[in-house]
């Protein structure tokens, strides 16, 4: 009777989970919805505001400037401490008319922004020399690769335009006006357009059209971080635990296995600062080397770009091709930065190197610690705008 009872009670705890599985999913598909209507809304924007793409052009003409756009980016997403949020607003801002050469240099910042939460993290260590000397050189080796993966790209994308043009070529081919024409297939206008049109009406109703425009890039960019949030807290509630157990799997079979496990982990939760994140304690506690975590980082990157990319398929029509352009020169420069840093041994060090030794001032001083935070996410790039001024 007892064994019938428990294998009843079982299968109520079942059924309840599978309940509460179903009701996180609709909630997830609902954020989703809500990410691409805004996207949609901040493009939408944008170009209200300004008058096209034209006017677009013109009104960012003065902002040529690499260094103040890649500072922009570094800035946004050390404040929201999210790269996803930032990377979405920048395709919305793309489709309303934002040179998306501009808007490169932007995306690079995003990734740098984004390394400061898993530092964050690591001071949670500090009561212990050895565990935080490990967590500390844990994160900022992320930090490190980030900074090289600039360093060398973005001179290389400015020569040469290798990123843009290879992005642009592939985003005509998934979009439209190529033989392989997925224009058509595009579902998802139709399905955002009524939520979208609410959001228009309510613009229309002020004076000002560029009033209206700023009051919609507002509201599109207050749903963009308030979608990504809330996705990212639901995804962890069914993913984390299994996201974990893909990354004990794979630590320890070789660098492809940790940065084939950081882009799934990334892609299942929806964030490279959870990803880092739950690392950082592991190597902190002796778990992990920071060798072993690096590659695992890397993956991180490559994984974080899909929301970019999904962002881009809410934009449709001429400015499609502009939105899915910056996505995937999103993609392809975290693809480029780990096989050329990653597969050049001399060049893969360095960011171990550097993290190693910043890691060693750290434990005998924690001042530098918080020194590092400031100058790297804060002062160098206050300074970087007063001097391109």
């Amino acid at each position: 009777m007892s064994e019938a009872t428990s294998k009843a009670s079982a299968k109520a705890d079942y059924k309840l989970t599978s309940k509460h599985y179903g009701r996180i999913w609709m909630r997830v598909i609902l954020w989703i919805y809500a990410l691409l209507v805004a996207v949609s809304v901040v493009g939408s924007g944008f170009k209200m505001a300004v008058g096209g793409a034209e006017a677009a052009a013109e009104l960012f003409s003065f902002a040529n400037n690499t260094v103040l756009a890649l500072i922009a980016g570094t800035l946004a997403t050390a404040l929201v401490q999210s790269s996803s949020t930032v990377t979405s607003v920048i395709v919305g801002l793309v489709a309303g008319g934002l040179p998306v050469e501009m808007a490169i240099p932007m995306i690079m910042g995003a990734n740098i922004g984004t390394t400061i939460t898993n530092t964050l993290v690591s001071l949670g260590h500090m009561g212990c020399d050895k565990s935080f000397k490990r967590a500390f050189a844990a994160s900022t080796v992320h930090d490190f690769f980030n900074y090289l993966a600039v360093l060398i790209l973005l001179p290389l994308e400015l020569m040469t335009g290798f990123l843009s043009g290879l992005s642009q070529h592939v985003a005509t081919m998934l979009v439209g006006g190529s033989a392989v024409d997925m224009g058509s297939l595009n579902f998802v206008k139709p399905l955002t357009a009524p939520a979208v049109n609410i959001v228009k009406g309510f613009a229309g109703l002020l004076p000002d059209t560029t009033l209206g425009g700023l009051s919609m890039i507002a509201i599109g960019i207050f749903l963009i971080f308030s979608s990504v949030v809330r996705l990212g807290k639901l995804l962890k509630k069914v993913m984390v635990g299994r996201a974990k157990d893909v990354l004990h799997k794979s630590i320890g079979r070789g660098p492809i296995s940790g940065i084939a496990s950081g882009t799934v982990m990334t892609v299942m939760v929806q964030s490279s600062s959870t990803t880092t994140s739950l690392m950082v304690p592991l190597v902190g506690s002796g778990v992990f080397t920071v060798r072993q975590m690096y590659p695992v980082t890397l993956g991180a990157n490559i994984g974080t770009t899909i929301t970019a990319l999904l962002s881009a398929t809410a934009i449709v029509g001429a400015e499609a091709t502009h939105a899915m352009t910056i996505a995937l020169v999103h993609l392809f420069f975290n693809l480029f930065a780990v096989a050329l840093i990653y597969g050049v041994k001399w060049l893969r060090e360095i960011p171990l190197y550097a993290a190693e030794k910043l890691s060693e001032l750290a434990v005998r001083n924690r001042a530098y610690a918080f020194l590092y935070l400031l100058l790297a996410f804060f002062l160098i790039p206050g300074l970087g705008i007063f001097i391109a001024q």
